[in-house]
């Protein structure tokens, strides 16, 4: 298979399958902090044993400034995925999840307060866009009647998943040099002893579909979803990429509507392809204004 086509194949599916973690995640029926723990040890676990494989190219020296910056990106990792587990059964998992890839804003955003990196004027454009399609998902969730109980809390609480996972993105792209996986590897570690206080066993009559939904989650949703997305990332230009990465909300949208009938009004339909093109022409760096031509 040509390697276009084998990465597209992996990204596809890297996608479809994180589209459908929220829906796993709300029948387990359990808090979003002991979710998060058992994605974590589960993840960890995964990502060891693809590590330890013979004939793995990755490298195990890192310094201990290197695994210092990957623990702290394990904290913000950690806090992203609590914030959005409890987003989605406030907000559902449609809106959560579109809210939450306002994230490339927020790494821009701590470019330029922390590293110097600077804003265009094309960046501030698309940031006003999504902005104005996040005020479209607040306002189109009371199109009918009143906004539903809780729904500005999960909002809040995407946005904020939204932030720490920049975060991590920002803290990541300073460990150059240091393989993915076992930055990801560090990362679920650090979540898992994070987490430790929030470990809960599932309990009553469906204790072992709850630990099978855990075991997804953490194996197929963590270990196989990173692995794939590695793999394609290292076939694929990354215009390729971005394009793909927009199945992971569509396919979202989709499970909300078909498992929790979720439907997106009129409105907050607007508000969500106003973010998602937003986050495309940030990603692709498309200009908002046309060069004027010089005079002759």
């Amino acid at each position: 298979m040509h390697p276009k086509t084998a990465g597209t194949l992996e990204m596809t599916t890297a996608m479809v399958i994180a589209g459908t973690v929220g829906w796993l995640v709300l029948q387990t029926g359990m808090l979003a902090g002991a979710v998060v723990f058992w994605r974590c040890a589960f993840g960890a676990v995964a990502l060891l044993m693809l590590c330890l494989r013979p004939g793995q190219p990755e490298r195990w020296n890192i310094g201990r400034r290197q695994a210092g910056m990957a623990s702290l990106g394990g904290i913000a990792l950690a806090a992203s995925w609590g914030l959005l587990f409890a987003a989605y059964s406030h907000a559902s998992i449609a809106i959560a999840t579109v809210t939450y890839h306002t994230q490339p804003f927020m790494l821009v955003a701590l470019g330029a307060l922390f590293f110097g990196e600077k804003l265009t004027a094309s960046q501030a454009g698309w940031l006003g866009i999504a902005f104005g399609g996040l005020v479209l998902i607040v306002v189109g969730g009371g199109q009918w009647g009143a906004l539903p109980s809780g729904y500005l809390e999960g909002v809040g609480l995407a946005l904020a998943a939204a932030f720490f996972y920049a975060m991590a993105a920002a803290i990541t792209k300073r460990l150059s040099g240091v393989p993915p996986r076992l930055i990801v590897l560090i990362q679920l570690i650090v979540g898992t002893l994070l987490l430790l206080p929030f470990a809960q066993a599932p309990t009553g009559g469906s204790t072992l579909p709850t630990w099978g939904l855990l075991l997804a989650i953490g194996f197929i949703h963590t270990g196989l979803m990173s692995t794939l997305l590695y793999s394609a990332i290292q076939k694929l230009s990354t215009s390729m990429v971005g394009v793909l990465s927009f199945i992971y909300p569509i396919v979202a949208i989709g499970v909300d509507a078909w498992a929790f009938g979720h439907r997106l009004s009129p409105m907050q339909v607007g508000g969500a392809v106003a973010i998602l093109m937003a986050v495309a022409g940030m990603n692709f760096g498309w200009r908002m204004a046309a060069r004027h031509p010089a005079p002759r």
